[in-house]
C-alpha cells in the first residue's frame, strides 16, 4: 500500500545522545509499529556534516515515513510516538517536512512508497532521490560523490540539502528543497551531477532506485543555521 503523505525528519543529535542515536537504528522500527495509517518507514543515517559522504556521521540522522492520509500524518506529528519524541528531545538541530508527491518513479525496498496526489507547483519543491548501489559498483559510484556534493552546496536555488541512507556506501539518498523546479532541473541536468547520473545508468550502478518530487505542505524547525516556518497554501490534489 502506498502513502499519500510523506514525512521526512532530519536531526543533528546532541553529542551526549550518540548512544541514543544507535538505539534509533536498532529499535526505531519497533517504536513505529502500530502507528495509525503508516504505510512505509525508514530510519536513516547520514554522512559527515549531513553530507553525501563515505564517512558516517555519529550525530546526523533522519526518518522517512509515508502515511495513508494527511490526518494520519498530522496525528503522528502531534502525538507522542517514542521515536519521534526521542529525536525532538535529543537534537540540537531538527527540521520536519510534510510532503505531497507530484511525481514519483521507482521502488524502495521493493515497493512504491508514494502515491502521486499533487499537481506540479509553481513555487518551492522538495526532492528525494535514493538508490541501492551494487557492491561491485560502489567504488566507481563514490568517485563521483565529492564533485556532485560540492556543486549542490554552491548552486543557486538550493535551500536545503542532506545526505541520508540506510546502509553506509550502498544504500544512499539525498533530500533537497529548491526555490523552484527550474532551479532543481538546472542542477540535475548540468555539471558533475549530470556526469554522475550518466555514468550510473550507462554502467548499471544501481540495483534499485527511487526519484520523487514533492509539494512541501510544511517545513518547520531549524537546520544548518536556517529557521524554517514554511506552510504552503491549500492546493488542489490530482
Amino acid at each position: 500500500m502506498s502513502g499519500t503523505i510523506g514525512i521526512i525528519l532530519l536531526a543533528n543529535l546532541n553529542e551526549t545522545a550518540r548512544l541514543r542515536g544507535f538505539g534509533h537504528h536498532a529499535f526505531g522500527r519497533l517504536a513505529l509499529a502500530g502507528t495509525k495509517g503508516l504505510t512505509f518507514a525508514k530510519v536513516l543515517g547520514s554522512g559527515e556534516n549531513a553530507g553525501f559522504q563515505t564517512k558516517p556521521s555519529l550525530t546526523h540522522q533522519g526518518l522517512f515515513c509515508a502515511f495513508a492520509t494527511e490526518a494520519d500524518a498530522d496525528a503522528f506529528l502531534a502525538g507522542t510516538n517514542p521515536l519521534l519524541q526521542s529525536f525532538r528531545h535529543n537534537a540540537r538541530d531538527l527540521v520536519t517536512a510534510k510532503l505531497r508527491a507530484y511525481a514519483s518513479r521507482g521502488r524502495w525496498s521493493g515497493c512504491e512508497p508514494l502515491t502521486v496526489t499533487a499537481q506540479r507547483p509553481t513555487g518551492p519543491i522538495a526532492s528525494l532521490t535514493r538508490a541501492s548501489i551494487k557492491p561491485t559498483k560502489a567504488l566507481a559510484f563514490w568517485r563521483h560523490a565529492p564533485p556532485s556534493e560540492a556543486s549542490l552546496r554552491s548552486i543557486e536555488g538550493c535551500l536545503l540539502s542532506a545526505g541520508v541512507g540506510e546502509l553506509p556506501l550502498i544504500r544512499q539518498a539525498t533530500f533537497t528543497v529548491w526555490e523552484t523546479e527550474a532551479a532543481m532541473e538546472r542542477y540535475a541536468r548540468s555539471g558533475a551531477h549530470m556526469t554522475a547520473i550518466r555514468e550510473a545508468y550507462a554502467n548499471g550502478y544501481f540495483s534499485e532506485s527511487l526519484f520523487a518530487r514533492f509539494v512541501p505542505i510544511s517545513i518547520t524547525g531549524t537546520w544548518a543555521g536556517t529557521t524554517w516556518t514554511h506552510h504552503a497554501p491549500a492546493a488542489t490534489s490530482v
